[in-house]
């Protein structure tokens, strides 16, 4: 017997942080926020010295000479657990939302899950889904105090919010972005979240694969370079940050694949690199400007992505590219005259590469497309009446 495996998001539903099917749900709006005079950048660079992994902080207070003496007794790989936990829980915060559902909106939903703190302005970096339909958004620190968040910019696309607070900047310690462009599979990592509302909770294990893809809903782009984790994660955990051994942030938690909405060893992340390019329009825009080719729609054929609708007025259509025409002829039946629509294929064009890398899904398009920017130019290779043409193409931004 065939057995189905849900893809789960991690965020807590309705008091009892059950897992919830990754579909479904509707866009919250981005709040107007005071915009930061200068262009936010991904805080990155070494972890403080003195907190290097594998080796104690200098001891500070009390607590700390009692933890400095109970490291003397750990093996190297629990001093770096420890290590990598006191340099980073701080930086992790709970989210606490709710909305309304339901016949005049009279059901009240509520969900929960994990952030990082990545300014002292108090930005908070989460999962889009955590926050997706709340009205109301609660984000707590380490020390137990809570602030009300607004939206400063949502991007579905990729699972990627970014909330503020306002909190004194001497309670939010920044967590450090390192770099996802060198993972390897084993490779050791540690999630922080709050899974099933138990507030900043280690767990550990290995990258267990690299460049996955998932898809939130069939109508949504599919989120590639995905890393795939072995590591304890559960309800709750969305949003909160996966680490290396030196304290880095290398993703965001986002899923686990699952058939009962608990860990089975099977989880999904975000990688930085995404997270440091998609943020700093967050915070500038409220969005994130892509480049737009003004190609709705493609078929896949064997004779290459059929063009089935483009946006009136778009790049596309500027650039003299051709789509399906329906050919409308009417008929006469009895007393009864009606339309018919019939599609004629023959005046559509046949898109086979872009920049001479051949494409074969709509997938293969996008993966070109989004390495370019608005303005940028790409050259077409389409078949049109069974000839090869070349057109070029020039990107704009999307509205």
């Amino acid at each position: 017997m065939r057995k189905l495996v849900c893809l789960c998001i991690l965020s807590g539903i309705a008091g009892g942080f059950a897992a919830v099917m990754w579909f479904g749900g509707h866009a919250v709006e981005p709040q107007s926020v005071a915009q930061e005079p200068a262009p936010w950048s991904p805080p990155k660079g070494n972890v403080p010295a003195g907190n290097q992994a594998g080796a104690a902080a200098a001891p500070q207070s009390a607590e700390d000479q009692l933890t400095a003496a109970a490291m003397q007794n750990l093996t190297p790989d629990e001093q770096v657990n420890v290590i990598v936990y006191r340099n980073v829980n701080r930086s992790v915060v709970n989210i606490n939302t709710k909305g309304y559902q339901g016949f005049l909106s009279l059901a009240v939903a509520e969900g929960a899950g994990s952030g990082s703190i990545i300014d002292r302005q108090g930005n908070i970096l989460t999962n889009f889904h955590v926050i997706d339909g709340a009205e109301q958004i609660r984000v707590t620190l380490f020390d137990g105090t809570f602030y009300a968040a607004k939206v400063v910019g949502i991007d579905p696309d990729t699972d990627i919010a970014v909330l503020k607070i306002n909190a004194p900047p001497e309670l939010l310690t920044p967590l450090v972005f390192g770099s996802s462009t060198n993972l390897l599979v084993g490779q050791k990592i540690f999630a922080i979240g709050n899974p099933f509302g138990f507030e900043r909770t280690l767990s550990t294990g290995i990258i267990s694969s690299l460049n996955r893809s998932l898809q939130p809903k069939p109508t949504q782009r599919i989120i590639k370079s995905i890393i795939q984790i072995d590591a304890a994660i559960n309800p709750g955990n969305s949003g909160g940050p996966l680490l290396d051994s030196h304290g880095l942030m290398i993703g965001m938690c986002i899923a686990i694949a699952s058939k009962t909405g608990e860990s089975a060893g099977v989880g999904f992340a975000i990688p930085v690199n995404t997270i440091a390019r998609v943020v700093p329009q967050l915070i500038q825009n409220g969005h994130v400007q892509r480049p737009e080719s003004g190609i709705i729609q493609v078929y896949q054929t064997d004779r290459g992505l059929m063009i089935l609708t483009l946006e009136p007025g778009g790049p596309a259509i500027k650039a003299g590219l051709h789509e399906i025409q329906i050919e409308r002829k009417q008929k006469r039946q009895g007393p009864f005259v009606f339309e018919e629509r019939t599609p004629n294929i023959a005046a559509a064009d046949f898109i086979i590469a872009v920049d001479g890398k051949p494409v074969r899904t709509a997938s293969d398009f996008l993966d070109v497309i989004e390495t370019k920017r608005p303005g940028d130019q790409v050259t077409l290779t389409v078949v049109r009446a069974g000839k090869q043409i070349q057109i070029p193409l020039h990107l704009e931004a999307t509205k």
